[in-house]
Formats: structure tokens, C-alpha cells, sequence
């Protein structure tokens, strides 16, 4: 499967922004999703992940209650809603895709399928 990320962009603190991942290639429900982000400097991290029929979500600590994931299988593509932005946040975003063999995927090792990244920065 392919994965094509966007949505990025520069916003204030407090701010929100909406990040799309769409897929090709490959029947998109058998898929879990998950998003990453990555720091400069910093070891690539997990955001949150959603499951085939978007029945089950996950988040990091970091981001519960602020970020929501969603899918829409009808259009191939997850979505990741980022509101009450912090500078903290400013990091590339990543989409990732598994076979969703009905287990929970919240380490990047365990992806197989990764999209090119957008940019978030979050900055007065």
C-alpha cells in the first residue's frame, strides 16, 4: 500500500490542524492505522493508531484529549485531528499502515507500510 500524508503547515499555540493519510494500492480496511511524529533530534514517536473498522483508538499521553483519529474507509484515508496545538507538538508527522491481525500497534517497528511525512510547526 502507498500512503500519501499532508495537512501540515505552520499554526499558533492553540491552534488546530487536520491531518489526512490517504492510501492506494491495497484494500484499505484490512489495514491498522497509526500516526508517528518526529523531533529533530529525537527518536521517532508514536501519536495514535486506530484499527481496521475504526471501532478501537489509541493514544499517547501526550496527545489524549487534544489529537482524535479517525478513517473513513469508503475514502482510503485516516485522519488526524490536532487541537489545543503546543509548541511541543511541532514535529514530522508520519502515517503507517499494518495488516490488522486484531492486536494493538503502538511501536513504529511493527508498521510495514509508511507514508513521506508533513510538517507541523506550532509557533507564535
Amino acid at each position: 500500500v502507498q500512503l500519501q500524508a499532508c495537512g501540515g503547515g505552520l499554526v499558533h499555540p492553540g491552534g488546530s490542524l487536520r491531518l489526512s493519510c490517504a492510501a492506494s494500492g491495497r484494500t484499505f480496511s484490512r489495514y491498522f492505522m497509526g500516526w508517528f511524529r518526529q523531533a529533530p533530534g529525537k527518536e521517532r514517536e508514536f501519536v495514535a493508531a486506530i484499527n481496521w473498522s475504526g471501532g478501537s483508538t489509541y493514544y499517547a499521553d501526550s496527545v489524549q484529549g487534544r489529537f482524535t483519529i479517525s478513517r473513513d474507509n469508503a475514502k482510503n484515508t485516516v485522519y488526524l485531528q490536532m487541537n489545543t496545538l503546543k509548541p511541543e507538538d511541532t514535529a514530522f508527522y508520519y502515517c503507517a499502515a499494518k495488516d490488522d491481525t486484531g492486536f494493538t500497534y503502538t511501536r513504529a517497528v511493527q508498521y510495514t507500510y509508511w507514508g513521506q511525512g508533513t510538517q507541523v510547526t506550532v509557533s507564535s
